[in-house]
């Protein structure tokens, strides 16, 4: 499977450097100033800003997102009064697991939502259930969890590009501890490649619906375009590359990223849930840590989703052309913003 282009590319995991930008995030003045001074006054030069409008532009995205986090959370508790969820699951939309009758080893949706009375919502407040659920996780930390809402079109795009090209590799950054420290002066960044591979399994039945309530309307006036079947669940695997190449179908999954195709015929929609593996003690901490767990995530879409004919082309040559495969132009790719 791609022999050269693993081997070439393990070989350069350990220390792969490409000159890149990163994304000013949650910025913090007393530590970014005392820290990543230097790194301000570049990204302020950059974006021609002076650094304090930089800090400002900062704190306005920290706003807007909360602002957003508030909504989904009033959409969610509208949501959770329509659907009727039991008093003991008040802080979530979860109910007891009922048995499946096909072979996939995903967990079912319906063993999460209460898929007859999610029926009666729209896809809106489903997706804000479904956000609120995996913020409640981990003791109401949300760590160790990814989800989205993902439209039903993009999915099958997606899906029908997964099916000819199933594996390819994605690069997660690892700093030098010395760089985030201050204490180095580069603006190169390491990376390492996780070996990504999709899998599908059977389709879900369609949902049916439990008997309405005359006494609470339904908001959901999805049409689907046809009465056909929902598409396969899919998930994906992702290893770091070292490892795969020693342990092959034995390797432990660092994350595993679920598409749920229930509503797909319903509302429109396919549900992704993403699952960190946690370490070996019991410390809290897991394999991947929650930002490069994202990072690979939108990496999927990047590649997958074929927005422009770069990731497509990097796509099509790693599987058809894999001795002209160039993985600093797929490092490159991956990293810009």
């Amino acid at each position: 499977m791609h022999r050269c282009v693993l081997q070439n590319l393990t070989r350069r995991s350990i220390s792969p450097r490409v000159t890149t930008t990163r994304r000013v995030l949650h910025l913090n003045n007393q530590d970014i100033q005392s820290k990543y001074a230097d790194k301000l006054r570049l990204r302020a030069e950059e974006q021609g800003v002076s650094v304090s409008k930089l800090k400002e532009n900062a704190k306005k995205l920290q706003e807007e997102e909360k602002k957003r986090f508030r909504e989904a959370n009033e959409e969610a508790n509208r949501a959770r009064k329509t659907v009727e969820v039991e008093p003991s699951s008040a802080s979530r939309p979860e109910v007891a697991a009922t048995p499946r009758k096909d072979s996939s080893p995903v967990k079912p949706l319906g063993s999460i939502l209460n898929l007859p009375r999610i029926l009666s919502v729209n896809a809106s407040q489903v997706s804000a259930l479904w956000t609120a659920y995996h913020a409640s996780r981990s003791e109401g930390t949300g760590r160790g969890y990814l989800c989205a809402s993902i439209p039903l079109e993009a999915y099958e795009r997606m899906a029908a590009v997964a099916t000819k090209y199933p594996t390819f590799v994605l690069p997660v950054p690892r700093p030098d501890p010395e760089a985030l420290q201050g204490n180095a002066n580069t603006t190169e960044t390491p990376y390492e490649f996780q070996f990504m591979q999709w899998a599908f399994h059977e389709s879900p039945p369609i949902p049916s619906a439990a008997e309405p309530d005359p006494f609470v309307p339904s908001t959901n006036t999805y049409q689907a375009a046809d009465g056909s079947s929902n598409p396969p669940t899919s998930s994906i695997l992702f290893t770091p590359l070292q490892e795969f190449k020693m342990r092959n179908s034995f390797a432990t999954p660092y994350l595993v990223l679920t598409h749920y195709t229930d509503l797909a015929r319903t509302h429109g929609i396919v549900l992704l849930r993403g699952e960190i593996t946690p370490g070996s003690g019991n410390d809290g901490r897991y394999l991947l840590s929650q930002e490069d767990a994202q990072i690979l995530s939108m990496g999927v879409q990047k590649f997958y989703l074929w927005s422009d004919n770069k990731g497509e082309s990097i796509l099509r040559t790693f599987h058809e052309k894999p001795s002209e495969f160039d993985w600093q132009e797929m490092l490159k790719y991956s990293t810009q913003l």
